[in-house]
């Protein structure tokens, strides 16, 4: 028994053919949702009019996503060249302390975001008050030190668990039911642990979030014009929309995982969370919001007139 310094990571079993064509499409989907993300961190810290606490929270969420997706994309990209790629024990740890960091934090950044727009719609005359810049700021770090405390104990848990020769993992990032299953030594507390953090970080949030959405909808329809009634549920269904993809594939494969799920299933639902979550935000985020496109708007005023000149 000993500790196996480096991981075979299969990867997705695709016809060799066709392996270049998938690859160019996730490495086009993973530098349009990081150039996508990298804008609104961009036009919410250059335009003055996004000075607002739910383009700070969106700002953050972007900023999240784009190491979340990184984290898992890259060695995604290079098994789908190799049909599968090497990488060491500690670039495996590393890679899954990121992941649930920022998988984490983004959970907690989904929150922080429905509350805002629950006191957005539900308390118009007291939302200055309630969300001031001290809370907002407060909200935010909050959720990135809970990210990073489960993040720091998970990864501690698992990195001390003993490995036997069988090192191979059929996925394409190092994740954690994987990385238990080629464990040697006893897994019960990492997997205990694992599961209470899952459940306390995917299920209380998302049943919060749904909650604060009902009472939401509830508000909205109490609107008396049709125009307010629209503009509210297009600035709710983007983030509602976001939310019931993300939450509901981590619960599906951490909190209520299936005996019958087979492996395809679970990388074609963490292909989910990984990839089409982060894709979806800017754009929903940007073609959705007609604050957003104003300040993209200005933005390539800008850079042309710099140019110019």
């Amino acid at each position: 028994m000993t500790t196996v310094p480096e991981f075979f990571l299969r990867g997705f079993q695709v016809l060799p053919e066709l392996k270049h064509f998938f690859f160019m499409v996730f490495l086009a989907i993973y530098m349009f949702t990081v150039f996508g993300n990298i804008l609104i961190v961009v036009m919410v810290l250059a335009d003055n009019r996004l000075h607002a606490p739910m383009y700070f929270f969106l700002g953050n969420l972007s900023f999240s996503e784009i190491w979340y997706m990184t984290s898992t994309i890259l060695t995604m990209l290079t098994s789908l060249l190799r049909e599968g790629c090497t990488v060491t024990l500690a670039a495996c740890l590393t890679q899954f302390y990121c992941w649930v960091f920022f998988a984490t934090t983004e959970c907690l950044l989904l929150t922080v975001m429905s509350y805002d727009r629950y006191t957005a719609i539900c308390y118009p005359l007291h939302y200055s008050t309630l969300m001031d810049q001290s809370h907002c700021i407060q909200l935010v770090s909050s959720a990135w030190v809970t990210g990073f405390v489960i993040a720091s104990i998970t990864n501690s848990l698992v990195g001390n668990l003993e490995f036997s020769d069988h090192n191979e993992i059929d996925h394409f990032f190092c994740d954690f039911a994987p990385l238990v299953k080629a464990a040697c030594s006893d897994t019960s507390l990492a997997v205990m642990t694992t599961f209470v953090f899952s459940s306390i970080v995917s299920s209380v949030p998302f049943m919060l979030i749904i909650v604060s959405y009902v009472y939401i909808i509830s508000a909205i329809l109490r609107i008396p014009s049709n125009t307010g009634r629209q503009r509210a549920f297009s600035t709710c269904s983007s983030h509602l929309a976001v939310v019931i993809m993300y939450f509901g594939t981590l619960i599906a494969l951490y909190v209520a995982p299936s005996k019958a799920q087979s492996v395809n299933l679970n990388k074609a639902l963490s292909l989910l969370y990984t990839v089409a979550t982060p894709l979806f935000n800017p754009i929903i985020y940007t073609l959705r919001n007609k604050e957003i496109r104003q300040a993209f708007q200005n933005l390539i005023r800008k850079m042309l007139t710099l140019k110019m000149v």
